[in-house]
């Protein structure tokens, strides 16, 4: 087997993975793998925007907004760090030259479901677009950092309790990249179910890689449904997310009948509940959401992405109401981790949908998953930084790994909580 060596190795291109490395010293090696092409991340497919408290003022009430999102089972101090470390973010992106929307020269703040006020930065409704393209072009300048597309890792390298590096399948071959720390920011589950919005190449491979290992795993069947997807008959492909923001904007749902039936503005997995007991009900197998009423030309550039995704199925949002129903979208639930990152193996760091912080609780709030991603990658870089010096690891010889991730046994892990059903997952 082919050895290389690194000082830090990122399993993962989304916005925690880069953010992660963007933020560890010059003077280390780092090594980004991308399971396909970089943007092939659930980053990149992000609308609604990144929340961030306002102010100090509007801190606790952030606070509260995601812990009544999340029923309650949040990590308290993982909420506080990511409400008080919010606008710090934020104003990083901002310098490495994201472009958001602004109004009157200020940052323009949009609302979706279970936020209390208009906290919600973004650009159009491609945010998640604009923050991988600006942390890609950001890593690419980095003399450091090096990026490996269509490289998926498949296992740890171990030695006593210590992670020290990864193996590797790329261009089909398997390689043992030797590190003195390892970071799993494999993004998280989408790709196993049948109807998700998520990128099929996410798998749970880092949920898969924790089992293996004996790694601590945080609950493992908080799953959230989102309840906007825009509606078609095929199976086992990526769902075409309506972003919760066009709900934020007043946008509404409706029956076949035309009867309201739904608070557009309730936690998601609210929503998502009363859409599917209405679905039971009619024997439909959509609803509709409009917002057409509001002006064709806004419409038209505050969702542009929204607008001509639909229009290739011939909707029209600015005339049309648009068919949607429920699908698989985020993964509460993953690798148990501090506020640091670390998991319960020395070495070894979790971020962002493949991590569990405790922050989501029991369903995550609108917008807060790219924040995650931001808040905790700086601090697990910050952590690497005081940890990690010198030259990159010696390699470990004869060592023996199985080169496949099982995503059956990641499957019969999320069933394990009783809620999910065969037919939602995909062959």
């Amino acid at each position: 087997m082919r050895k290389y060596e690194a000082d830090v190795l990122i399993a993962g291109s989304g916005v925690a993975g880069l953010y992660c490395a963007l933020h560890l010293k010059n003077d280390l090696r780092v090594l980004v793998l991308s399971k396909s092409e970089l943007t092939k991340t659930n980053t990149y497919l992000a609308q609604g925007g990144i929340s961030t408290a306002l102010n100090d003022d509007d801190m606790p009430l952030f606070a509260e907004d995601t812990m009544k999102a999340g029923d309650y089972e949040n990590t308290i101090d993982a909420v506080n760090v990511l409400v008080q470390e919010s606008r710090d973010n934020i104003g990083e992106l901002l310098g490495y030259g994201l472009e958001l929307d602004k109004h009157d020269g200020k940052l323009s703040y949009t609302r979706e479901g279970a936020h209390s006020v208009n906290r919600i930065v973004h650009h159009k409704d491609e945010t998640g677009k604009a923050v991988a393209d600006t942390l890609i072009a950001e890593a690419k300048k980095r003399r450091n950092i090096e990026l490996w597309e269509y490289a998926r890792i498949v296992d740890v390298m171990k030695k006593d309790d210590f992670c020290v590096g990864g193996v590797i399948i790329k261009d089909g071959e398997a390689i043992e990249v030797s590190a003195k720390a390892v970071v799993l920011a494999t993004g998280g589950v989408g790709g196993l179910f049948k109807k998700s919005t998520s990128q099929r190449e996410l798998t749970g491979d880092g949920v898969a890689i924790a089992l293996k290992n004996g790694i601590k795993l945080k609950d493992v069947d908080y799953i959230q449904f989102h309840p906007t997807v825009f509606h078609k008959g095929e199976e086992n492909e990526r769902r075409f997310l309506i972003s919760e923001s066009l709900r934020g904007e007043g946008a509404k749902l409706y029956n076949s009948k035309g009867e309201r039936f739904v608070d557009e503005l309730l936690p998601r997995d609210e929503v998502t509940a009363i859409i599917e007991k209405e679905l039971a009900k009619t024997g439909d197998k959509c609803v509709y959401l409009d917002i057409s009423f509001l002006d064709s030309e806004y419409l038209k550039n505050r969702f542009p992405a929204i607008y001509k995704e639909c229009l290739k199925s011939g909707i029209d949002i600015t005339k049309d109401r648009v068919p949607v129903s429920p699908a698989q979208h985020y993964y509460m639930g993953g690798i148990a981790v501090d506020l640091q990152g670390k998991t319960s193996m020395k070495n070894l760091y979790a971020l962002g949908e493949t991590a569990c912080t405790g922050v989501h609780g029991k369903n995550r709030l609108a917008s807060n998953s790219l924040l995650e991603g931001l808040v905790f990658a700086r601090r697990a870089a910050a952590l690497i930084n005081k940890t990690t010096k010198g030259k990159a690891t010696e390699n470990i010889e004869g060592s023996r790994y199985t080169l496949d991730v099982d995503k059956h046994t990641v499957i019969r892990e999320l069933k394990r909580g009783g809620k999910f059903k065969d037919e939602l997952f995909s062959d």
